[in-house]
């Protein structure tokens, strides 16, 4: 995805503010919410702290996420409005690259913006997109992020949560699944409620983890478990904490 911006690309920030144009784009075309320029923020923050790189730990949990989107039964990428503007062919391409199944899934829902974004995707490619049936609930939610498809996220065994969503991951972890957390906070409780926290931005996660998979699609099903089960969550989210105490942005 390209957008024009006037910032050359040799800028020292080019990567963040084409970031942020693109936050702030996807508002004018009503795919991202106001509150979505707050939480790209707050991202890009422990972003910085982070060297707006991947560090080895958030590349092992990329690794070990795409272990278990290929390992799943059903599994669906979850995508709101800011995922939809900053990484909408990234996501068709893992979903693409894991037979993973596409469900939006917003908390600011509306009509006409759950339409924008099932239209944006299909023209980067998806050609089906779950999340406008809202034909069933995730219990203990009472606002908007709790309508889902029947036939998507509440059937499925295995969900890539992309970004802070602390009361929808509590609510889905209750209901059994497995959670892929994509979340720059190791503290939040998105990342504490993971299966597999991954504690890096979404516009370089989502591209690693389709490269992993690609690289473990031949790979035998018990070796696919070794790889799962040889992870350590609780350490991820440390190692990711030490990064940030450590200074080793610029």
């Amino acid at each position: 995805m390209s957008e024009h911006v006037d910032v050359p690309e040799d800028h020292p920030r080019y990567e963040s503010l084409l970031t942020r144009h693109r936050i702030e784009a996807g508002v004018d075309r009503g795919i991202t919410s106001r509150q979505g320029l707050i939480a790209q923020g707050r991202g890009e923050a422990f972003d910085y702290l982070l060297g707006e790189r991947t560090t080895e730990s958030a590349d092992e949990a990329e690794r070990v996420a795409a272990a278990h989107l290929l390992l799943a039964d059903h599994a669906v990428l979850s995508v709101n409005g800011n995922v939809a503007a900053l990484a909408p062919e990234e996501t068709v391409t893992l979903a693409e690259a894991t037979g993973a199944d596409i469900e939006v899934n917003l908390f600011n829902r509306t009509a006409e913006r759950m339409q924008a974004i099932v239209d944006h995707l299909r023209e980067h490619g998806a050609t089906e997109v779950k999340g406008l049936a809202a034909d069933a609930r995730i219990p203990g939610l009472s606002h908007e992020r709790g309508k889902v498809d029947a036939d998507g996220i509440h059937d499925a065994d295995v969900v890539l949560v992309p970004l802070e969503d602390g009361d929808r991951a509590e609510a889905l972890a209750a209901m059994g699944k497995t959670e892929l957390v994509v979340d720059l906070n190791p503290g939040s409780r998105s990342a504490r409620t993971a299966t597999v926290p991954i504690v890096d931005n979404i516009v370089r996660a989502l591209p690693n983890m389709t490269a992993h998979a690609r690289e473990l699609a031949d790979i035998d099903e018990a070796t696919l478990r070794e790889v799962v089960e040889d992870f350590d969550a609780e350490r991820a989210l440390d190692d990711a904490e030490r990064e940030i105490r450590s200074g080793s942005f610029e």
